[in-house]
């Protein structure tokens, strides 16, 4: 039988080689960490340029809305039968109004959006409006009959003034446009509207 002496005092077991194994595991365990809170940060990110270029579009777009109805009411305050003032004459033949006024390069009027109500140099909206460029084109296309289907409405108005037994109208097309005034990275929005006067 082989009898094992006490260890003297003071003395420690001897040591093994360390492997490293726990160090490896922890520091891929970090790694994958570290990726997925960029995939994180990243998703973030592109959620937020996303959002803000959505809020920036519906401000143009609210802001191109209200420069259209400028241009409507330039419409309804135009002379009766023909084009007056800013207002375009397309009916001759060698009036060429093109589908895109703006990309034509047709002179615009401008529309200060600073001045529609609720948008004082105070408040805060005139931030969001400062930076964009209003302005709107009024195309006159001449005066053509009512259509039919707009007759039965006539009877039905007929104590209406704007109806009158009237069985023609001067058709106007407004274009307007929304952009950036200093050519940054803000929307741009163009619509267009057929009014009937």
């Amino acid at each position: 039988m082989s009898r094992r002496w006490p260890r003297p005092a003071g003395r420690a077991p001897p040591a093994r080689p360390q492997r490293g194994a726990v160090l490896e595991v922890a520091l891929v365990i970090l790694l994958l960490v570290a990726v997925v809170r960029l995939a994180a940060a990243r998703g973030s990110l592109l959620q937020d340029k996303m959002s803000a270029n959505f809020y920036d579009r519906e401000i143009a777009f609210q802001a191109v809305q209200a420069a259209l109805r400028q241009g409507e009411v330039a419409a309804q305050n135009a002379p009766a039968g023909g084009a007056a003032g800013a207002i375009r004459d397309c009916r001759a033949a060698s009036a060429i109004c093109p589908p895109d006024p703006f990309a034509a390069g047709v002179p615009a009027q401008a529309v200060d959006p600073c001045a529609f109500p609720g948008t004082g140099q105070d408040l805060p909206a005139a931030a969001l409006l400062r930076d964009l460029q209003l302005e709107y084109i009024v195309d006159y296309l001449g005066s053509f009959d009512i259509p039919a289907s707009d007759f039965q409405l006539k009877t039905q108005c007929s104590s209406y003034s704007p109806c009158n037994d009237k069985t023609s109208a001067d058709f106007y097309r407004v274009t307007a446009r929304s952009g950036p005034a200093s050519g940054g990275q803000r929307a741009t929005v163009t619509l267009q509207s057929v009014f009937r006067r």
